[in-house]
């Protein structure tokens, strides 16, 4: 005979009080009471000892969803249609089953193999400005395109020492030529020099060629052109 029931028949028979079988038998008053009571709603049966085991399983809900995802990951891969994880989610609302968060059906799919593995983007602090040693060892030029308040558009040609982003020079027109690259180049070139690592071979590659840029390459200075210069960077057009 459980406990249960040596208590209630003791209290029924008026052998003992409550408090008295509680304190008997080891047990709390207010069990006591929910033993009677449930001997009062379902007899005698109401005393038997309860299983213990939970009403649902959560691990096994989510098993049997899991599977369910992989399922349908392949269904409808198979039929052509969407199978990512909103759709599969929408499918699984539609069958009633719990719909865990795209996240968690990722997941499940990638534990599964069915996610092909991408390659992450090059994180943007990976990257590193190239900027020159020191200054005027090389210069960069770019163009900017600018609308006047009269609605003109025009061209400016910036150069800039790319080691202190000096600007050396800015020049405006209504379309920028090679002729412009190389005649502003030579102004920057008579008020800074030469940019240190600078050749008249990169330089002729890299300058339009032109009968204007031929004239200052066969001018330039002596310290432009000596031997004993061999770190030639060019000059950059960004």
């Amino acid at each position: 005979m459980s406990k249960a029931r040596v208590v209630v028949s003791k209290v029924i028979s008026k052998q003992m009080s409550v408090s008295e079988a509680a304190a008997t038998y080891g047990v709390s008053p207010q069990h006591v009471h929910r033993w009677l009571a449930r001997y009062r709603d379902q007899g005698v049966d109401g005393l038997e000892p309860r299983s213990r085991r939970p009403h649902s399983n959560p691990q096994r809900t989510a098993s049997e969803v899991a599977e369910r995802i992989v399922t349908l990951r392949r269904e409808l891969a198979g039929q052509g249609l969407d199978h990512g994880p909103q759709t599969i989610g929408w499918h699984l609302a539609h069958e009633q089953l719990p719909v865990p968060s795209t996240s968690t059906i990722r997941r499940i799919l990638v534990a599964a193999g069915l996610v092909s593995a991408e390659p992450k983007k090059r994180p943007k602090s990976s990257y590193r400005r190239f900027e020159a040693d020191q200054p005027n060892q090389c210069w960069q030029s770019d163009f900017t395109h600018w609308r006047l308040t009269d609605g003109t558009g025009v061209e400016i040609i910036n150069w800039l020492d790319d080691h202190s982003r000096y600007l050396l020079a800015a020049v405006a027109r209504l379309r920028i030529t090679g002729e412009d690259v190389v005649t502003t180049f030579l102004a920057a070139v008579d008020s800074y020099r030469l940019p240190q690592s600078s050749s008249p071979t990169m330089a002729r590659s890299t300058l339009p060629a032109s009968p204007a840029a031929e004239t200052a390459l066969s001018t330039c200075s002596p310290a432009w052109a000596s031997p004993r210069r061999t770190a030639i960077p060019t000059i950059r057009n960004v």
